[in-house]
């Protein structure tokens, strides 16, 4: 039923539109008006949009600048905090300056007082100071006089006079000759005397000394070894009973024995004085050493004397330790220990000589500057 009714509708609707010729034309310049419009919709929106980004652009970079001016006013805030404390910091230490400069000032005018108070001591000093050399100079030549005369130390007094003669060569004035070559015929004099070994004599006692306790007595010598041996051999076929006669027979002749030590008489000494007896032999070998240190040649051949015979007398003379004793103290007792020591005072008596003279030169100098 509706299809009846359909096919009228598209005839009337052909029948519309088949007498409408102009149609094309108008939708040309609908059209060509549609373009328009959209060319200057696509234009404004394009200006739209190209507003709006430079806007939001705008926008963005006001922010931008806005933040960048609140950091930088922050920064310039915190910076002035930083000026404003290192400025407070900087006046604080402005003054500790102030404060050194005013103590390094009134220091500095001590130091140029007590360099002004040097200077004159310094030139009062440059005026004596021949005098004081000649001064150490004498000094040093008494030293040398009297390590000769007690001590008879020749090494000592040779340092001494090398010690005045060096003391003359730094002055390097040509006043100073005259007493460097009387200086040096003295020195000439010391070095020509014979060295004496008093640290190995001195060595050799101490020795000595260390042995004594060694030294075994007279009474105390036993039987050789041989004896011993000959006394000991038991026969092959011997019985217990010969044995045990024999054993005894060595023990009583153990208890009673005869030799001859070549000596009239044995000293027979108590413990407590053999004991006294060694430490009187040591403080003779240390009276000896006192004697060569102070070169005393008849007290140190005196002492040494005294111990041989001790030991010759008291002490086994057979003995290993006796005979080492014995021919140490003769080996030392041989030795020279004194010498003859030259005169020294000439050099001496040249610088009191020359000091005199320089003294009164310059009290003559003294009274024609006071006279003028």
């Amino acid at each position: 039923m509706n299809e009846p009714t359909s096919q009228p509708d598209n005839g009337r609707q052909d029948d519309l539109l088949l007498p409408e010729p102009p149609r094309p034309a108008r939708k040309a310049s609908v059209s060509a008006v549609l373009a328009r419009v959209n060319i200057t919709q696509m234009t404004l929106a394009v200006l739209v949009v190209i507003f709006l980004w430079q806007w939001i652009d705008g926008h963005r970079a006001i922010g931008d600048m806005q933040q960048q001016l609140a950091k930088k006013i922050a920064e310039m805030d915190g910076a002035g905090k930083a000026n404003q404390m290192l400025l407070t910091q900087s006046q604080g230490e402005v003054r500790e300056l102030s404060a050194k400069v005013a103590a390094m000032e009134s220091r500095y005018a001590e130091a140029q007082n007590q360099r002004a108070a040097l200077e004159a001591l310094y030139n009062d000093l440059s005026v004596s100071r021949d005098e004081t050399a000649l001064a150490e100079v004498e000094q040093m030549l008494l030293i040398a006089g009297q390590q000769l005369q007690l001590s008879a130390n020749v090494k000592a007094a040779l340092i001494a006079m090398q010690s005045a003669d060096a003391r003359l060569q730094r002055m390097d004035r040509p006043a100073f000759n005259g007493l460097r070559k009387a200086i040096a015929q003295d020195m000439d004099k010391l070095r020509a005397l014979p060295s004496v070994d008093i640290t190995g004599i001195n060595l050799q006692l101490d020795n000595l000394i260390a042995a004594v306790d060694e030294l075994p007595l007279i009474y105390q010598q036993r039987v050789a070894k041989k004896d011993v041996v000959a006394q000991t051999a038991a026969p092959k076929d011997e019985t217990a009973w010969q044995k045990l006669l024999r054993e005894i027979w060595q023990d009583a002749m153990q208890l009673v024995r005869i030799e001859d030590t070549g000596k009239a008489e044995i000293p027979l000494l108590p413990p407590n004085q053999e004991f006294f007896l060694r430490e009187n032999l040591k403080l003779r070998l240390l009276s000896a050493r006192l004697a060569l240190l102070s070169r005393d040649e008849d007290g140190f051949r005196q002492e040494l004397k005294t111990a041989q015979l001790w030991v010759a007398r008291y002490f086994d003379g057979k003995s290993n330790e006796a005979m080492h004793m014995l021919a140490g103290l003769k080996k030392i007792a041989a030795s020279p220990v004194s010498i003859e020591l030259p005169d020294v005072s000439p050099s001496l008596q040249a610088v009191r000589n020359y000091r005199l003279t320089h003294e009164h030169a310059a009290e003559r100098n003294l009274a024609k500057k006071t006279a003028r």
